[in-house]
């Protein structure tokens, strides 16, 4: 199976970091070892390749990629701080399936940290070439039907609101729960349960508040977003 991996920045990765192949083995690109490895790890767990509950171990890193146990396991440490992996005392690191309780709490969490973020950009009307650069991408991966492409361009659309404040601790704190964003879109498909364009056209509700400095609009238009996506996710955990 083949998987075009990426970069790991602020607010998603550049793709073509990393490729499978067809032994089941995985070359990492030129870019930054450490990097490339987190990014191909990170995506393989977004999109379900090792699934909810699975083992990662380093030795099953070192062994899949070619790298020495101190850079897996430092990958492996990165990725349970973002909440993609979880490690208890004297057990591997495993794929976590978040509860309904835990995804309450992520919702409240991203729409404190975007609310804000959306708030400030209206006051400024400052819509960044940022969040219409992923706002484009999202719209041409629903017009191809590319699921992941849809996926990782609305993650980099809640980013680019992120990046827009221009405040570096509030992208590290938003950082602190982003794997775990990634995760729920990923997990649960959440893309799927509604129409592509409602999403795109949910984005554009947002994109114009902002543009007219309308800060309640755009902070309305946000929760109603996220509140949506909640509901899906929500749904998904109920159906079982």
């Amino acid at each position: 199976m083949l998987l075009a991996d990426g970069v790991a920045r602020a607010g998603g990765w550049t793709e073509g970091a990393a490729v499978a192949i067809a032994t089941g083995q995985y070359k990492l690109g030129p870019a930054s070892l450490t990097e490339a490895l987190f990014a191909s790890l990170r995506e393989r767990i977004i999109n379900g390749d090792i699934a909810p509950g699975e083992k990662v171990t380093e030795q099953r890193v070192a062994d899949e990629y070619g790298v020495a146990r101190p850079t897996a396991k430092a990958c492996l440490e990165r990725l349970t701080s973002l909440g993609l992996l979880r490690r208890t005392a004297h057990r591997s690191a495993s794929v976590p399936l978040l509860d309904a309780a835990e995804i309450d709490d992520l919702f409240f969490s991203r729409q404190t940290f975007e609310s804000a973020a959306a708030a400030h950009l209206a006051r400024a009307k400052d819509l960044t070439e940022e969040i219409t650069t992923a706002q484009e991408a999202m719209r041409h991966a629903v017009e191809r039907g590319d699921f992941r492409g849809q996926v990782q361009h609305d993650i980099d659309f809640h980013w680019a609101l992120v990046n827009g404040v221009r405040s570096d601790r509030l992208a590290r704190m938003y950082e602190i729960i982003a794997g775990e964003i990634h995760l729920t879109m990923g997990q649960f498909a959440a893309h799927r349960r509604t129409s592509p364009t409602t999403v795109v056209g949910e984005h554009e509700e947002i994109m114009d508040a902002i543009r007219e400095g309308d800060v309640e609009a755009a902070e309305a238009a946000l929760a109603e977003h996220l509140g949506r996506a909640h509901e899906r996710v929500t749904a998904q955990i109920t159906a079982g």
